[in-house]
């Protein structure tokens, strides 16, 4: 009986660890920190051997494979014992694919792949396909395997689980942007992270498809110095193309696919900015490959309500807008929330800092921000940066404090924008964690 190890004790690794058992593995799942209850009754019911807060070697190094959930770098000690002693070490994503044979539509990059992966089950879903999310977002696909969920898979794609990918290939791929983000696990070489996020396509054939922001620069350089083996979809505002989608002159987004064409008026779309006209391209693109009725796809563009935790509007207190946009862990998401406010708004920053670049938003931050509540246990960059900008800059440690201080902050007809920049896990266990929070305070004013 082969024997694998997971490593982390969190959702992918336990959807892996029961995948395994029904496959007929030998399992045992190692977590350095503490696993919680929910999973560790899993993991008693399915009579499957678990330790927590220890990797104990002699449990680990006698693997014949290894899942390490995507949380944890490659540079830890006992991944590297692993590697020296030539053990097999993958994702879940990679570990799962080999047992379904489900049609699987993977989307990544570096903001817009939760909206757009979202958006693409909800449309294929009403198009009466058979459709399941997962990935990063919801159920691990290993779990969703383990109980044949559906014969199309929509999976979010994070590009810590790209990094363990030696032979998955989905059939449809969708890159959204690539912006510089988490180069602390890249050696801060930003060409690390681009290279992890092509993964999506490396193992696909001339009978696949890749669809992809044309008019990202890093993506448009990338793809004029290597080959894919992919059809290519661009999409784009810059100009019409044969195949693919655009936005035409008079602000149709136009989708084409085999001679078929979908036309639909962007203002229609039912999430607004610019990030989410192409999301609703890729989206659009995936359904019209998987043959939904052009009825279908213009309903779900029309109807589609977001997702929690990004440019989520919580509540109007006093003429004042409190939005949600806790899942903003890096600067260029943090530009689309800026961007996409009109009114004079007071920002909550901080958190844990990946190498951000601040003085990208400094344009947008002069335009509308007139105070700045920064909300992290190490805040010197952001004051280094923005100080000068705003007359108020102030350092909370916790979300009731710093939804307090927007409170007394904001006038009538302000905004209160939480868009961290950051990730989260200074002072939460999570950008859900975050995001909750911030509702729960905004509630209770």
């Amino acid at each position: 009986m082969k024997r694998l190890v997971v490593l982390g004790g969190g959702e992918s690794g336990v959807g892996t660890a029961l995948l395994a058992k029904k496959e007929g593995y030998e399992v045992f799942v190692s977590d350095k920190g503490k696993i919680t209850d929910k999973y560790k009754k899993v993991l008693i019911n399915n009579e499957i051997n678990w330790e927590e807060e220890k990797h104990t070697e002699d449990l680990i190094l006698n693997a014949d494979l290894v899942m390490k959930s995507p949380g944890i770098p490659e540079k830890v000690a006992i991944v590297q014992q692993l590697f020296a002693k030539g053990v097999k070490v993958i994702s879940e994503i990679e570990f799962a694919s080999e047992y379904t044979d489900s049609n699987i539509i993977g989307i990544t990059g570096s903001n817009g792949k939760t909206t757009t992966a979202t958006w693409t089950n909800f449309i294929l879903k009403n198009g009466g396909l058979s459709v399941a999310l997962a990935g990063n977002i919801g159920d691990s696909f290993a779990k969703a395997v383990l109980n044949k969920s559906a014969e199309h898979y929509v999976l979010e794609l994070s590009s810590f689980q790209l990094d363990g990918v030696e032979d998955f290939r989905p059939h449809i791929a969708v890159l959204t942007n690539i912006t510089p983000d988490h180069l602390d696990r890249y050696e801060y070489k930003y060409e690390n992270y681009i290279a992890s996020k092509f993964r999506i396509t490396k193992n696909q054939t001339e009978n696949d498809y890749f669809i992809y922001d044309a008019d990202n620069p890093t993506i448009a350089e990338w793809l004029s110095n290597n080959k894919i083996k992919a059809k290519k979809l661009p999409l784009t505002f810059k100009n019409e193309v044969q195949e693919g989608a655009f936005l035409d002159k008079n602000n149709n987004i136009i989708v084409r696919i085999e001679d078929k064409e979908f036309i639909m008026a962007k203002e229609e779309i039912a999430l607004k900015g610019e990030h989410n006209t192409k999301n609703a391209m890729a989206a659009s693109t995936v359904a019209q490959l998987l043959k939904i009725r052009k009825q279908t796809i213009r309903e779900s563009l029309g109807s589609f309500q977001g997702v929690e935790h990004r440019l989520e509007k919580v509540l109007k207190i006093n003429n004042v807008q409190y939005i949600n946009d806790s899942k903003a862990t890096n600067i260029n998401a943090t530009y689309y929330a800026l961007d996409s406010v009109s009114a004079e708004t007071i920002w909550i920053v901080g958190g844990v800092d990946k190498g951000n670049k601040y003085e990208e938003l400094l344009s947008l931050v002069n335009e509308k921000v007139k105070a700045i509540i920064c909300l992290g246990v190490d805040n010197a960059r952001i004051k280094e940066v923005f100080s000068n900008c705003v007359e108020h800059l102030v350092e909370t440690q916790s979300m009731k404090e710093a939804v307090d201080f927007a409170n007394h902050l904001s006038e009538k007809g302000d905004t209160v924008l939480l868009s961290p920049a950051c990730a989260s896990f200074d002072l939460f266990q999570n950008y859900e964690d975050r995001g909750r929070q911030f509702k729960e305070y905004v509630r209770s004013l």
